[in-house]
């Protein structure tokens, strides 16, 4: 079942986070952050709206890291329960799709929590300060291509935040597959 974003609080602080990457690094919020502004998305391997997002978002992310924006990539999924989401297969996924930004593995789920994301894909985008301004979507493809002549909206608006520090006053929330939490023990 879908998920989607219900909440967003703009001007928000990007939380800090020391997290473990497909390339074999450990990577923390500074070290991805751009110099005009960031971009942090939740993913997972396995759910259909990313499968069929991953070549475009991989494509603005080539853009927007050419243009001094930040970007990384979080899996935050149960690999236990969601094999699929494993580590081992996280770099597989990065390799195939030709990341060109740290894909970072969120295994105890802290800083999904922290950001308070809620589905894959769930975009934050951050101004230079790192403030959040930007909690929308791709563009309006979901599990299929968006029409032709549709909006790049993640782009457009980092473009816009890189600029003049401000996003777009119209934010369409992401929609995907829900953060697959751990059981509670």
């Amino acid at each position: 079942m879908a998920t989607a974003v219900t909440s967003i609080t703009l001007d928000t602080p990007a939380a800090d986070f020391r997290l473990p990457a497909t390339d074999g690094k450990i990577y923390t919020r500074d070290d991805i952050a751009g110099e005009k502004a960031t971009v942090i998305v939740f993913i997972c391997n396995h759910c259909p709206y990313v499968v069929a997002v991953i070549d475009r978002l991989v494509a603005d992310a080539r853009l927007l890291l050419a243009e001094g924006i930040g970007f990384a990539a979080i899996c935050s999924n149960d690999a236990a329960a969601y094999p699929d989401d494993s580590f081992a297969n996280m770099c597989r996924f990065a390799e195939t799709h030709h990341f060109p930004f740290p894909y970072l593995h969120d295994e105890s789920q802290a800083v999904a929590k922290a950001y308070e994301a809620v589905c894959t894909p769930d975009f934050f985008g951050f101004d230079k300060h790192l403030k959040l301004k930007y909690r929308g979507r791709l563009d309006e493809g979901r599990t299929t291509p968006p029409p032709a002549g549709a909006r790049r909206e993640l782009l457009d608006a980092m473009r816009m935040i890189a600029t003049t520090g401000h996003a777009p006053e119209h934010q369409i929330p992401s929609i995907g597959c829900s953060i697959k939490w751990k059981a509670q023990s």
